[in-house]
Order: structure tokens, then C-alpha cells, then sequence
């Protein structure tokens, strides 16, 4: 084990992975000068190293400022035989590449009956909560799930990052990563060793009893720190990180609501259609005997992310907003507690 931030963890997976197969290659704007091989344009960079150098200018290349060009291109090259990481810095670019994801990646398998795959792994990053405006802090990452073909990874920890990076270049399906970027710099230990974390397998991050609490990306921490503050009051949450989002492990999910009766799930994206909606959907659906109290989703407010740091900060989740959902579905158990302890 060796102690890894997040984004080095990126890294140390794509080291390994064009290690291990020549076909592996990393396509994008600006990867030769960055030469690790990371989404941000230099911002922060892999604890690698030098990519260029290790492997060649072949298998690092910088593209055109075009994003259907380079998805484009990316897919072009899966259907014959190499396997490309596509770093496409800011998830707000996906949009310019939207006909090359939905049309192309998506379908093309089912369309020419199976004879082509498309081994191609697309990066991009989250950069909310950074002041970068409304055309750089995008988490689009709902709007691919609705598109069947598609597989979509949201790792929210250096360990995972890692093993589910392997795994997805490993895949013969085109895989969407979100990074978010405020876990950039978040550090753990991570196994030296090469591993792979299979896709549609949840994490619990947390054993509790009271109340389950799924926090997707950069909300697990803030999940995580909601269920410390809730373990003070008597209230015992399950904390759960799905880790990908297609496929979801939502046997996963429904297991925890059967345990506990009660569901908040926490995300950076909107919250109309977004994933929260979706696992609320799951759940009212599969473990609606269960519930003791309605289903709570911390989500982003539905409206353009502002410039200003003082307004940008209201939007998205917090750990006081979790821990209100997490009152508001424990209230009757808060209570109880509140009689005992007086």
C-alpha cells in the first residue's frame, strides 16, 4: 500500500494499463504538454512519470480543439483494435460531442450486429465549486445515463478511482468517467499491486442501522461527515457510494432501505432527473414496504451555477443539508432520543 491522491491514482491506472497492452493510447487537448496523461490542462497533474517519454509520442496525442473530433476519432480508432483513454478536461465540453456519444459510441455495436466493439475510456472533470462559471462547472452526468449503451463511473475516492479506471479500460463498452474535482487531492492508500473494482458493485462506507444515506461523488465525503455529526445524536446511518451509476448495484441499495426504513441520497448534479431521482425511483418501487418515513434528496438547486463564490457555495450539497435530511427522516427517532437523554 502505498499512499496515492486521487489524481495520481488516475494516473498510477493508466501507467499500469498501456504497461500491460501497446494498444492502450491517450488522445486529448494538450496531454503531450502535460505529460501525465491528466484531464485539467496541466492543473493538476498524476504522480507519474513522464508519460511522453515512457511510452512514446504514439501513444500520446494531442488533438484539435474539437470535442466531436476527438470522440470521434477515439471511437474510430476502439472499432479497430486500439483501446484509447480520451482525457476531455471539463465535463461541460461533453455537450459539443453529444451526436459522437448518443449516435456513434452508444449504438454502434447494436447497429453493425456486434462485429466492432468500442473499448474507449472517456475522462472528464467536475469543476464545480471552483468559481469557473456556468460554462465550466457542469456534472452532466444524468444526462448519460438515460442513454442505454453507455457505461457511467463517478469514483469518489483514490482507491476506487483506481481499481474502476483498470476495470474500465479493460471494458469492450465505451465507459464515462466523472472526476470531480474538489476529491482531486484527496489522499488514501492505495494498493501498489495491479486490482480491479468490478463495475455494479456499491461500496458501504459505513455500517449503520437507522437510516441509509447514498452519496454519489463528491457528496460521499460530505455523507460521511453528515453520519459522524448524526452518530453524536444516537442516529446510526449507512452510508453507501454506488461508485458507478450504470451499471447500479441496486440490490445494494435496496438491501440497506430494508434494513434501515429510510433513504437520503446526496449528489452534486440537479435534482430533477438526476441520479438521486432514479435511486429514489428504485427504492419507492422495490423496498416501498419497507419506508417508515418518505425518501429525502440532497441535490444541486435546478438553475445555472453562478460565478460568484459567496452564491455558487449555496447550491450544491452540504454537510448541513445532509444532516437536515437525515433529521427530517429520523425525526421520530431524534425524539425518542431527546426524551431519553433528558
Amino acid at each position: 500500500m502505498s499512499i496515492m491522491t486521487y489524481i495520481g491514482a488516475i494516473g498510477a491506472a493508466q501507467q499500469e494499463a498501456m504497461s500491460a497492452d501497446e494498444r492502450v493510447i491517450i488522445i486529448g487537448e494538450d496531454v503531450e504538454a502535460n505529460v501525465y496523461g491528466t484531464t485539467g490542462g496541466g492543473k493538476q497533474r498524476a504522480e507519474q512519470g513522464d508519460f511522453v517519454q515512457q511510452f512514446g509520442q504514439n501513444r500520446i496525442r494531442n488533438t484539435p480543439i474539437s470535442e466531436e473530433a476527438i470522440v470521434g476519432t477515439a471511437i474510430g480508432a476502439a472499432m479497430t483494435g486500439l483501446r484509447p483513454i480520451v482525457d476531455l478536461s471539463y465535463s461541460s465540453f461533453l455537450y459539443m460531442a453529444m451526436d459522437q456519444f448518443v449516435n456513434q459510441a452508444a449504438k454502434n455495436r447494436y447497429m453493425f450486429g456486434g462485429q466492432s466493439s468500442i473499448p474507449v475510456v472517456f475522462r472528464s472533470a467536475m469543476f464545480y465549486g471552483l468559481n469557473t462559471g456556468a460554462h465550466h462547472s457542469d456534472r452532466p452526468y444524468p444526462m448519460f445515463m438515460n442513454v442505454p449503451g453507455l457505461k457511467i463511473m463517478a469514483p469518489a475516492s483514490a482507491a476506487d478511482a483506481k481499481g474502476l479506471l483498470r476495470s474500465a479500460i479493460d471494458s469492450d463498452d465505451p465507459v464515462l468517467t466523472f472526476e470531480a474535482v474538489p476529491l482531486w487531492g484527496q489522499k488514501e492508500e492505495v494498493p501498489e499491486e495491479e486490482y480491479r473494482i468490478p463495475f455494479g458493485v456499491a461500496r458501504t462506507r459505513r455500517e449503520g442501522a437507522d437510516v441509509t444515506v447514498v452519496g454519489i461523488s463528491g457528496s460521499v465525503p460530505l455523507a460521511l461527515q453528515a453520519a459522524e455529526d448524526m452518530a453524536a445524536r444516537g442516529v446510526s446511518c449507512e452510508v453507501i457510494d454506488p461508485r458507478t451509476l450504470v451499471p447500479l448495484d441496486s440490490d445494494a441499495i435496496v438491501r440497506s432501505v430494508e434494513k434501515t426504513g429510510r433513504l437520503v441520497i446526496a449528489e452534486p448534479a440537479h435534482r430533477t432527473c438526476g441520479a438521486a431521482a432514479e435511486i429514489a425511483a428504485l427504492v419507492a418501487d422495490k423496498a416501498h414496504h419497507a419506508l417508515v418515513a418518505p425518501i429525502k434528496r440532497v441535490c444541486a438547486l435546478d438553475m445555472q451555477v453562478p460565478f460568484s463564490p459567496a452564491l455558487e457555495a449555496q447550491i450544491y450539497p452540504t454537510r448541513e443539508r445532509i444532516v437536515a435530511a437525515i433529521e427530517a427522516v429520523c425525526a421520530d427517532q431524534l425524539m425518542s432520543e431527546n426524551r431519553r437523554v433528558g
